[in-house]
């Protein structure tokens, strides 16, 4: 005897379900991070925006390097400038590139391996800057001013004259007709200012009559084949300002003034 059954017949309800295909869902945008360096640390590549938060981290280290001696306060008030304007990190990282950590010992000096590289500031940068012609020769402030500043080539002697007016006369950029350029002020109740690169020797003569020739002390010593600027004439009820600077800052560095922005010098 066969025990085998017969099958019963599939109904419909049982029929197996077939297998939908899944709907595709929309995709959803995705939203790309920051792109970052890495270096041993996470940098943000310079092209990305600083926040308010970058540019005061950068005004505290400026802050630090005044107290430790490091920049002077016109060297200050110049970088404090550029950091409240900078829009990037490539604008901000530039002004403390030559400033240590904070509480960090200065590197010792140690000998060059390689061949020596020129400063801006060597003598054959300097060879560079030395002859050509004067582009101008006098200066003339009456109840008004003058400017020189610039790329322009300082004559082997200039005249400078400023009558309750004021004048500038700006050498950080300028190169010299000759090794040794004579500069003659005569100010009467009205104020002359020169500001020569560090390295320049600078040598003032002048005499002031109920006026003065002020030369601000620098830390830079002359630097061999750098040119020798020789300060005479009066200071008549008047002034004549010599100083030294850094030259300034690329033009990249600074951005445009915010008129609703924070004040660009603050207290230390």
């Amino acid at each position: 005897m066969n025990d085998e059954r017969p099958e019963k017949p599939l109904t419909e309800g049982s029929l197996p379900e077939k297998s939908s295909p899944e709907k595709s869902s929309p995709e959803k945008p995705v939203f790309e991070k920051p792109v970052f360096e890495k270096s041993g640390s996470e940098v943000p590549l310079p092209q990305l925006r600083a926040s308010d938060a970058d540019r005061e981290r950068v005004v505290e280290r400026l802050r630090d390097a005044v107290a430790e001696g490091r920049l002077d306060m016109d060297e200050f008030e110049e970088r404090l400038e550029a950091a409240y304007t900078s829009r990037t990190y490539a604008e901000l990282e530039p002004l403390t590139r030559d400033l240590p950590a904070v509480g960090a010992a200065a590197p010792l000096a140690s000998a060059p391996s390689g061949p020596p590289v020129e400063r801006a500031g060597s003598g054959a940068a300097w060879a560079d800057r030395i002859g050509g012609e004067a582009t101008w020769s006098t200066g003339i402030a009456v109840m008004s001013g003058f400017q020189r500043k610039g790329r322009w080539t300082v004559p082997a002697r200039f005249d400078a004259f400023a009558f309750m007016g004021g004048g500038e006369l700006d050498l950080r950029e300028a190169n010299f007709a000759q090794s040794e350029v004579v500069i003659n002020c005569v100010a009467v109740m009205g104020g002359i200012e020169i500001t020569v690169p560090p390295g320049v020797e600078v040598d003032v003569r002048g005499i002031g009559f109920m006026g003065a020739f002020d030369q601000r002390e620098s830390r830079h010593a002359p630097e061999p084949g750098a040119p020798r600027v020789v300060v005479t004439g009066l200071a008549l009820m008047g002034g004549v300002d010599i100083r030294v600077k850094e030259p300034k800052a690329p033009k990249g560095l600074k951005g445009s003034k915010s008129v609703d922005g924070p004040s660009l010098r603050k207290e230390l």
